[in-house]
């Protein structure tokens, strides 16, 4: 969330944010108005308790004297009921102010581009050729259905639409695909690896900034026990130092996690829902880094570098996409997207987002630092990217690497954890 200090001091640089994300300034308004008569009720309980104590006194020194006291003390116990329901109304509004906080977005970074939607994104590299073909290049849900390495039907037949049955080679082609990238991101870029719990509880979600505003697009445990199905390894990694200080000397942290991953919203009805493109539950390795303030923007180039390292080992063409004011997430501040081109399906495919969060997040879930002992506690500043989402990889692997006959070749560090060369119909 952002520092209420913030809003109060300087509100006109919350509202341009607000208006440069499209988004609506009515909670800014609320939480201005309801500062303000939050600081006058405050201003009157404190005169109130300065008089209880002054009238206390008085009080004193009339039972002191063998005065009768009585009628004044009766007055006094109304007048302190009064305090405490007004404290009561102080208290009420803090937790106004809470909520009002969670559902106002994060401020965009200054070099975040400015722009009103996805139009106005702005590619800032790119890697690799795209692959020309001298034969007709096929979708990934043909030739996987054709090499029986997914089965579209009975994944829906059991769980609806958007669910997904991988088989054999099928399955086996993302269960390395995740190994390999744990591996390149343990071995070769330094990550802790975490293995999160696939449930978490609200605080989880709200740390991190899915709730309240994207409850309806969760998968909730409906007994009442407040567990959420996780959409991204973001949630627990992130909230693994919830509530907590960390001493400064432990920054950065650098944590992977596989995961699946769970979403009621998978895009628009009829919008790219073939085969692998929009799925309600799929896998995904994820990177997260706590850092000190100073070190986020530089953290934010490593990490997005982390997740385009994995694409440049599997020979993927992709570019690097800064998210304009109006497309960025609700709790970043500045986020590169990666895509990769599909030639079958012939789309550019998202695979990560790599965000800079500042601190937003880590005021949320409670999530400090000491520079040094003794020295006044801190937000970190958190920031992620998937490193990467696997069901459109899986779909432009498969279509990159298709040749004319049917079969696809096993991109090169993948061959280890297949055992094979080349994907072909088992006979």
């Amino acid at each position: 969330m952002l520092d209420p200090k913030i809003i109060r001091t300087d509100p006109e640089l919350v509202r341009k944010a607000l208006r440069d994300r499209n988004h609506p300034e009515e909670k800014l308004d609320e939480f201005l108005r309801l500062d303000e008569k939050r600081r006058r009720l405050l201003t009157e309980v404190e005169t109130m308790k300065a008089e209880r104590n002054r009238i206390s006194d008085s009080i004193a020194v009339m039972k002191r004297s063998g005065e009768d006291a009585s009628e004044i003390i009766k007055e006094m116990q109304a007048f302190s009921s009064k305090i405490k329901e007004m404290d009561n109304d102080v208290k009420g509004m803090d937790e106004k102010f809470k909520d009002i906080l969670l559902n106002i977005p994060n401020i965009p970074d200054e070099t975040t581009p400015k722009g009103k939607d996805e139009n106005d994104n702005v590619v800032v590299r790119s890697w690799g050729e795209l692959r020309k073909f001298d034969f007709q290049p096929r979708p990934h849900w043909d030739i996987c259905t054709d090499l029986d390495m997914l089965d579209f039907e009975r994944g829906a037949k059991i769980s609806g639409a958007g669910f997904i049955v991988y088989k054999g080679m099928g399955s086996r082609l993302e269960r390395s695909l995740f190994s390999w990238m744990l591996d390149m991101h343990t071995a070769k870029h330094g990550y802790t690896e975490i293995f999160p719990p696939f449930l978490v509880n609200s605080a989880s979600m709200t740390g991190t900034g899915q709730l309240p505003k994207f409850e309806e697009d969760m998968y909730k445990c409906d007994k009442g026990d407040e567990l959420y199905n996780i959409p991204t390894a973001e949630v627990p990694v992130t909230n693994l130092y919830s509530g907590e200080i960390l001493p400064g000397e432990l920054l950065p942290i650098k944590h992977c996690a596989y995961s699946a991953c769970f979403r009621r919203e998978a895009g628009s009805a009829g919008k790219d829902t073939r085969g692998l493109l929009r799925v309600h539950q799929f896998n995904k390795v994820e990177l997260v880094q706590f850092t000190r303030p100073e070190d986020s923007p530089a953290a934010h180039e490593s990490l997005t570098g982390d997740a385009e390292d994995i694409l440049r080992a599997l020979g993927i063409p992709y570019r690097v996409v800064a998210l304009c004011t109006g497309d960025i997430s609700f709790s970043c501040a500045k986020c590169y997207d990666l895509e990769i081109y599909a030639p079958g399906a012939d789309k550019w495919l998202e695979v990560s987002s790599c965000s800079n969060f500042g601190d937003y997040q880590a005021r949320r879930a409670g999530i400090r630092f000491r520079r040094e002992k003794g020295a006044k506690p801190e937000f970190v500043h958190t920031l992620n990217g998937s490193g990467v989402a696997l069901p459109r990889l899986y779909a432009a692997i498969i279509e990159n690497y298709q040749r004319e006959d049917g079969s696809v070749i096993v991109p090169e560090p993948l061959r280890h954890y297949m055992g094979c060369d080349v994907l072909e119909r088992q006979r």
